[in-house]
């Protein structure tokens, strides 16, 4: 989803170093190792995807009452169930609360129904720092053609993630969303901010995040709570982080050696480990050579991309096409628009790991 990768730095983090800035950071009442890992052998491997559906561009198309699509969320949840995926990570939008917060609420229970129905248990996204700056309730615009995820909106966005004076809405937000589904045995977790520092953000981001950590600890909901670890550059940011999540979970789109490192370092901190974004072909971070490794370790696979669509994600984060064809390799997604897999090794190996017939 990002530019920006766990990068070969991490094997210079001194891991006691690093645990003690994260010690100074905890804000609340965060689960005990012991806690968290039983809780995670309570559930199968955690397998699936990064989901919204095919006719959405963001977000907000996703849940806004004009475009929530139950039809086609039942259909494509359909397909993940037959692979075998068990969660799907889920990202809501600000401004779908603000919009028409009762509406936004049912259609969550609605999504929760169908998601349900076919054995799936979803994590859902609160904040995000990638991609565009502002984000406008209604009509949403096209695709720019060729273009990886040309309509993708930040949230609350730029400059609003950084002034104070939109917080207590947020808090509103974040509590609402929190209070009502915070006892809701089918959700996972709560992924409460989504690569925060990134798009030049750096740690501006800083004085949200940990104001959002505070709001979801006095809402206290009963599932886990995380912030995916992204990038080792990011030093304050990944103490607040890695120190404020019951579960840990992170992102990597690198090749087998570098992302088993990755796992190498943060199983230090004794805590289940869960990879919510990963599979970008092109930089060699696939589904044959990723997949079984975090199988191995027991850990948690939700790969970026499902079905081909609105987000043009089967398009490289860097490498546009102005015609508009299809790339020599898709980049991410599963499955084409109408289910049949972009490659069938690829499904095979997945309901395999799955244990799927």
């Amino acid at each position: 989803m990002r530019k920006l990768l766990l990068g070969l730095s991490i094997l210079a983090i001194s891991t006691a170093s690093f645990a003690q800035k994260a010690k100074t950071a905890t804000i609340g009442k965060v689960w005990s190792a012991e806690k968290a890992n039983q809780w995670y052998a309570e559930h199968k491997w955690l397998t699936g995807a990064n989901y919204i559906p095919a006719n959405a561009i963001n977000q907000l198309e996703m849940w806004q009452a004009d475009t929530f699509s139950p039809d086609l969320i039942d259909k494509e949840l359909g397909w993940a169930q037959q692979i075998g995926f068990n969660t799907m990570r889920v990202f809501l939008h600000s401004q779908a609360w603000n919009q028409d917060a009762e509406g936004f609420k049912k259609r969550i229970d609605q999504f929760l129904t169908i998601s349900q129905k076919h054995g799936i248990q979803p994590m859902f996204v609160f904040f995000d720092d990638c991609w565009n700056k502002t984000s406008t309730p209604g009509k949403q615009p096209a695709p720019k053609i060729g273009v990886h995820n040309s309509g993708w909106l930040q949230d609350p966005g730029d400059p609003n993630s950084k002034e104070a004076a939109n917080f207590p809405a947020l808090e509103k937000y974040v509590k609402d969303i929190l209070t009502r589904f915070g006892k809701d045995k089918r959700i996972l977790m709560w992924d409460l901010y989504n690569e925060p520092g990134n798009s030049g953000k750096l740690e501006s981001t800083i004085p949200l995040l940990t104001a959002e950590i505070k709001w979801a600890r006095e809402a206290n909901p009963e599932q886990p709570i995380t912030i995916g670890l992204w990038d080792w550059n990011y030093e304050k940011l990944n103490a607040i982080q890695i120190a404020n999540s019951d579960v840990i979970t992170y992102h990597n789109y690198e090749e087998p050696q570098w992302h088993e490192r990755t796992i190498n370092l943060l199983k230090a901190h004794g805590k289940p480990l869960i990879c919510t974004e990963y599979m970008a072909r092109t930089r060699n971070s696939r589904f044959s050579n990723i997949l079984p490794l975090l199988k191995k370790e027991n850990v948690g696979a939700i790969n970026w991309g499902f079905v081909a669509g609105k987000t043009n994600t089967k398009y490289a984060w860097d490498t546009p096409l102005a015609d508009g064809s299809d790339p020599i390799e898709w980049f991410h997604e599963i499955f084409n628009p109408d289910g049949t897999p972009y490659r069938q090794d690829e499904v095979n190996l997945i309901k395999k790991l799955n244990q799927q017939k």
